[in-house]
């Protein structure tokens, strides 16, 4: 048995072992997939570094194929042109813009897709093939189409899965438009992150088909969605329990920052500490009250920038106790933040399956609100 085969199974066994794998049909894709021939070489973040840096892990090194099949995320690009290879330095500084997410959230999504063999399935953001790669497995080729934004990964993905034997349809573009040829899906998965559901995605799954996608925004919180399309271009679903998170869907990411004056405003006590905005779940829920701000800063220093105005709120501890916000712009950010945070903790502060999405297609009344409990409880639109 070689190296490979052995770790697959390995991994494998460790997935089912703590209930990650529970479909026998997803355990044998696992074991047929070699993952090291869709991350060939992988960047590993340099412990310890401000700013961050990633050294790379390349064919030979040492723990380079334990690495892959060490259940973690592998980053394969930075700032959206970096691959491990163009790496002549032994370190270097860049932001993530591509990876080889963790097997097992791989492996729960598409168990949670409940994706058959007889499903035509869309998937969005090919990435480095490896998750198309265990569909395929899974479904066959001729019933998996995936979409791949970056030509340079795309082109990539394709030559790893025709060298695994695979041979689903390969689309490079903008995966937000679906496929470019339409078509009528049974699924569709999205292995990026999106702060709205596009509409393409709801007319090219058919009524009663799944879309499952993680809903995220510009303060980087966020919560995976499995709607039901019930018509052309309306869904209704609930979010499921977990913490995911995955790369924003490039056209949806902000704008680059500008450097950020911290300018003077009106000042007064905070009803709440900010601290909660730092959690997961309350994270979640001010990036709702606040969508169009990228949230900055931990624990009772917290600062929200408005992307689109400019408007801003900073929080610190209060002298005497308690906590204050200063304020500036049109949008009155902290007010919105409190208010949602009061209203999330009247209703138990409820996780993220807590929530649910109903998208209400186009026209007068169109929208997509996310809510809490059920349709009639409190929640918020979506920046369509």
């Amino acid at each position: 048995m070689s190296t490979s085969v052995r770790l697959r199974t390995e991994l494998a066994n460790a997935l089912a072992e703590e209930g990650t794998l529970t479909d026998p049909d997803w355990l044998r894709a696992v074991e047929a997939v070699p993952r090291e021939l869709f991350t060939g070489s992988y960047f590993e973040q340099v412990p310890g570094s401000v700013p961050t840096r990633y050294r790379p892990a390349r064919q030979g090194d040492d723990g380079w194929l334990q690495g892959i099949y060490t259940d973690r995320t592998l980053i394969t690009q930075l700032d959206g042109r970096i691959r491990p290879d163009d790496v002549t330095d032994a370190t270097v500084e860049g932001s993530p813009s591509s990876s080889s997410t963790l097997p097992s959230l791989v492996l729960r999504m598409w168990q949670q897709l409940e994706a058959e063999p007889e499903h035509r399935v869309l998937e969005i953001g090919t990435g480095t093939g490896y998750s198309t790669a265990l569909g395929v497995h899974r479904l066959g080729d001729g019933n998996l189409t995936s979409v791949e934004y970056d030509p340079v990964v795309g082109e990539a993905a394709a030559s790893a899965l025709m060298s695994a034997g695979y041979a689903p349809r390969l689309i490079v573009g903008d995966g937000l438009r679906g496929d470019p040829e339409g078509g009528a899906y049974d699924r569709l998965i999205a292995t990026c992150s999106v702060r709205y559901i596009p509409l393409p995605w709801l007319h090219q799954v058919k009524p009663g088909g799944k879309i499952l996608v993680t809903l995220s925004g510009w303060s980087y919180a966020s919560g995976l969605a499995l709607l039901t399309v019930t018509g052309p271009g309306t869904a209704i679903g609930r979010f499921l329990p977990g913490h995911t998170s995955f790369m924003i869907a490039r056209p949806h990411d902000r704008p680059p920052r500008p450097t950020l004056p911290l300018l003077p405003g009106e000042e007064r006590p905070s009803r709440i500490d900010p601290a909660i905005i730092g959690t997961w779940s309350g994270s979640w829920v001010a990036q709702l009250a606040a969508p169009s701000a990228e949230r900055m800063g931990a624990g009772s220093q917290q600062i929200l920038w408005d992307v689109s105005t400019g408007s801003q709120a900073r929080t610190t501890s209060g002298p005497g106790g308690g906590w204050t916000v200063v304020q500036r712009g049109p949008v009155r950010l902290w007010d919105r933040v409190e208010a949602a945070v009061e209203r999330w903790r009247a209703a138990g502060e409820p996780q993220q399956e807590g929530f649910g999405i109903t998208v209400s297609g186009a026209g007068a009344g169109a929208g997509q609100r996310v809510w809490i409990g059920a349709e009639d409880g409190p929640g918020w639109e979506l920046p369509v």
